[in-house]
C-alpha cells in the first residue's frame, strides 16, 4: 500500500531570501525562525521523516507546515488568530472612557484620577489603567507654554545664535545677566557635618543677613566671568557694571552685548551709555519670553546650586566676598 505523497515545496527567488534572512536574524520569534527552516529543508528534497530528525522536530509537525505553506505561502507560516477569552469590555465603553477623560472633570477635583473614573463608569480601576496607557492619556500631568508676542522674534533668535555659534572676527561676545536679592542666610545652630550613612543636617530656621544682587558677564568664546555685587537692583548699578565690562575687556575689538529686556536694561541713561562712541559695546536684547538662550542664566543657576544653597553667611558682606572667590574657581 503506497503512503500519502508529501506535497512538494517550490521557492520563489524572494520567497528563499525572505526564509534565511528570518533563520539569520537575531531577533526573529524562534518559532518562526523553525518553520522557515523546516520549509527550506523541504524545498532541498528532503522528506518530513529527515527534516524533523535533523531539527529536532516529529514529522507530522514538518508536514503540517509544509501544507500550510504550500496552501497559503509566507502567510501560512504565521501563528492563526486565537480569540481567547469573550472581551468583558466593549468599544463603546473604552470610548465613553477616552471621552470623560478628555472632555469633563470630576465635580470635586480638577482632572480624574484612575480609582474616581472607575468609581463613575463602572469598571475596574485596572481597567482604566489599561485604557489610558493604551491611548496615551495621563490627567494628573500639566505642562506650559508661552508664545511670543515680539514681532522681532526668529530675527533676534537668529541674530542671538549667529553670535553663539559663529562669532564675528575681533569681537567678544559677552552674555549679562543679574540674579536679584540673593539672601544672606546664617543657621540658628550650627551644621552638623556629613558622616558615612548619615547626610549633612542644618536647622530649618535661619537668620536673614540683608541681600545683595549679583551682576554678571559670561565671555562666550573663553568662559571667563566678568562678575560683581551691589546692594540695589537698579539702572544705577547696571550703569556702573557697564562701566566695569568696559574697563575689563581689551581695547580694539568690538563688544556684543547679549542681555533680556529687563526693564533696568531700557531706560534712557544705559540707552544713552550704550550709543555714545566712547562706549563700544553694541547690544543685543534678548526677546520677550526667550530669556532662556542668554547663558549666564546657567552660570547663576550653577551658583545658586552649588554655592548659595549650602553657604551660611554671617552678613551680606561675606556673601560677597565668597562670591568672588566662586567667579576666580570658575574663571581657573
Amino acid at each position: 500500500m503506497v503512503g500519502r505523497v508529501a506535497d512538494e515545496v517550490v521557492l520563489s527567488d524572494e520567497e528563499r531570501t525572505f526564509l534565511e534572512a528570518q533563520v539569520r536574524r537575531h531577533k526573529a520569534a524562534r518559532s518562526l525562525s523553525d518553520r522557515c527552516r523546516m520549509i527550506l529543508l523541504c524545498a532541498d528534497g528532503l522528506q518530513s521523516k529527515e527534516v524533523g530528525a535533523r531539527l529536532g522536530v516529529h514529522e507530522h509537525t514538518v508536514g503540517k507546515w509544509r501544507r500550510r505553506f504550500v496552501k497559503d505561502r509566507i502567510e501560512g507560516l504565521t501563528d492563526e488568530y486565537r480569540p481567547g477569552r469573550p472581551r468583558t469590555v466593549s468599544d463603546a465603553q473604552v470610548a465613553e472612557v477616552i471621552e470623560r477623560t478628555l472632555n469633563t472633570a470630576p465635580k470635586d477635583a480638577t482632572h480624574w484620577s484612575i480609582r474616581t473614573m472607575a468609581t463613575e463608569t463602572g469598571l475596574s480601576h485596572t481597567t482604566i489603567r489599561r485604557i489610558w496607557s493604551a491611548f496615551g492619556l495621563q490627567p494628573h500631568r500639566s505642562e506650559t507654554f508661552k508664545l511670543s508676542t515680539d514681532p522681532l522674534f526668529v530675527d533676534k533668535v537668529q541674530d542671538i545664535v549667529g553670535l553663539y555659534m559663529s562669532p564675528p572676527n575681533r569681537a567678544i561676545v559677552l552674555c549679562v545677566d543679574e540674579k536679584s536679592q540673593i539672601q544672606a542666610l546664617d543657621r540658628e545652630q550650627p551644621v552638623l557635618p556629613m558622616a558615612p550613612g548619615v547626610a549633612e543636617r542644618r536647622t530649618h530656621t535661619y537668620i536673614r543677613h540683608g541681600t545683595t544682587s549679583l551682576f554678571a558677564a559670561l565671555d562666550i568664546a573663553t568662559g571667563a566671568v566678568i562678575g560683581k555685587c551691589y546692594k540695589r537692583h537698579r539702572a544705577t548699578e547696571f550703569l556702573d557694571f557697564l562701566k566695569k565690562i568696559d574697563a575689563a575687556v581689551p581695547e580694539g575689538p568690538d563688544v556684543h552685548l547679549v542681555m533680556d529686556n529687563y526693564a533696568t536694561h531700557k531706560t534712557p541713561k544705559i540707552k544713552a551709555y550704550l550709543s555714545i562712541e566712547q562706549a563700544r559695546p553694541c547690544d543685543r536684547t534678548v526677546s520677550v519670553f526667550v530669556a532662556e538662550m542668554n547663558r549666564p542664566a546657567d552660570f547663576s543657576t550653577s551658583l545658586a546650586s552649588g554655592f548659595v544653597t549650602n553657604w551660611d553667611m554671617s552678613s551680606a558682606i561675606a556673601f560677597e566676598s565668597e562670591f568672588s572667590l566662586a567667579v576666580a574657581a570658575v574663571d581657573n
